[in-house]
């Protein structure tokens, strides 16, 4: 039986449901890989568990420094995380969370190991309401503690496979911008930005200190243009609304139906389009 590679860490907006509408839309040939919004990284880790990936290139980037050091110290050091993560196993509770999540305001958070700022992640991440990753003007974490009552924080197998799929992957802290020199023609390009609002309430575009509205949505469709002209194979989700297909009415547009998780009302989860974009 085959190894099943997959996101190690909750993501919002994470594409790991909707793999089997996705995937059929994605093409079987392309030189090197790129993911500029890399998130929970589901895509990569389904196209590795799938051997499309193998004997190519890949170039996985975001620009949420907390986010790559994680995925940095998953693939150097995943038995030193594993054991931190075991550690903060057995002191989980409402006083620990809040205390970890403090952390980001003393003034000495930057003098933290590589390895202890990812725990410090991956523990939030898996304790926090929904694994929602948010923080405030200042970049302090502030999502509230989630009521699990067995929080899977050392997931030991999950983290192994990811350390054995990123050694075969490039990790770049930046922006999506930069990534336009480096793809070449036939390479494959998939983006997954925060999404534009449904309206001016409905989604949460802020995950890092950045808003990502019209003026962001310009400049991805910019670069999304160049990369298209450049013959790449560029795909990206994002939101069904009139803005973004106005925006993208050159390309080909594909409805995904997706599921809401984030709505502080039960009314407001359910079924709901969003879109796939091709230049293909």
């Amino acid at each position: 039986m085959s190894i099943q590679y997959k996101p190690f860490i909750k993501w919002v907006g994470g594409k790991r449901g909707l793999l089997d509408q996705i995937l059929p839309l994605f093409p079987n040939e392309f030189e090197n890989y790129h993911e500029p919004f890399l998130g929970g990284g589901a895509l990569f880790f389904e196209l590795f568990s799938q051997g499309k990936l193998k004997d190519k290139k890949v170039f996985l980037s975001d620009i949420n420094s907390e986010l790559i050091n994680v995925y940095t110290v998953v693939k150097s050091m995943p038995y030193e995380l594993i054991e931190n993560l075991k550690h903060y196993k057995q002191e989980h509770s409402k006083e620990f969370y809040y205390k970890v999540r403090e952390l980001d305001r003393k003034e000495n958070y930057n003098k933290l190991s590589e390895l202890e700022k990812a725990t410090r992640f991956i523990y939030l991440n898996k304790t926090c309401f929904n694994g929602l990753y948010r923080v405030n003007k200042k970049g302090y974490f502030n999502t509230p503690i989630g009521s699990y009552k067995n929080p899977n924080i050392s997931d030991i197998d999950t983290i192994l496979n990811a350390s054995e799929a990123l050694q075969y992957a490039t990790l770049k802290h930046q922006p999506f911008k930069e990534i336009v020199n480096s793809v070449k023609e036939n390479d494959l390009v998939y983006f997954d930005p925060p999404y534009y609002p449904l309206n001016d309430t409905s989604s949460f575009t802020s995950y890092d200190s950045n808003c990502f509205l019209e003026n962001e949505q310009f400049e991805l469709f910019e670069v999304f243009d160049k990369l298209a002209d450049k013959k790449a194979k560029v795909i990206q989700s994002n939101s069904d609304t009139d803005f973004i297909k106005d925006l993208y009415k050159r390309f080909d547009i594909n409805i995904v139906n997706a599921n809401r998780f984030i709505n502080s009302k039960s009314s407001g989860r359910g079924k709901i389009n969003e879109i796939l974009i091709k230049n293909l």
